[in-house]
């Protein structure tokens, strides 16, 4: 098993920062993908950021892309996601998520098999 604590979510006015965090304990494997994905009140969750654990390839959403940046620390076994430039559309509950065993960066949620509780992002105008 693998567990996902993602942790650095609150309340940030419109143009300001957060990092998020997502600690990963458990079984490890000699191979993960790291995909954060977003859901905000009555929409369907979607793709934000996907990375590779060991090779360090990301891979961003549109809308994200130039803002946000996703990033990770080996030693820690913890992956980032650095938000920049937030807007109000941006205001979401942020999971992280895992799928070991691979290299490829899926962006799809069935693609995953391990996530994290989320956290609250809010971003105020």
């Amino acid at each position: 098993q693998v567990q996902l604590v993602e942790s650095g979510g609150g309340l940030v006015q419109a143009g300001g920062s957060l990092r998020l965090s997502c600690a990963v304990s458990g079984r490890t494997f000699t191979s993960y993908v790291m995909g954060w994905f977003r859901q905000a009140p009555g929409k369907e969750r979607e793709f934000v950021a996907v990375i590779s654990w060991y090779g360090g390839a990301t891979d961003y959403a549109d809308s994200v892309k130039g803002r946000f940046t996703s990033s990770r620390d080996n030693a820690k076994n913890t992956v980032y996601l650095q938000m920049n430039s937030l807007k109000p559309e941006d205001t979401a509950v942020y999971y992280c998520a895992a799928r070991t065993g691979a290299y490829a960066l899926y962006k799809r949620e069935t693609d995953y098999n391990y996530w994290g509780q989320g956290t609250q992002v809010t971003v105020s105008s």
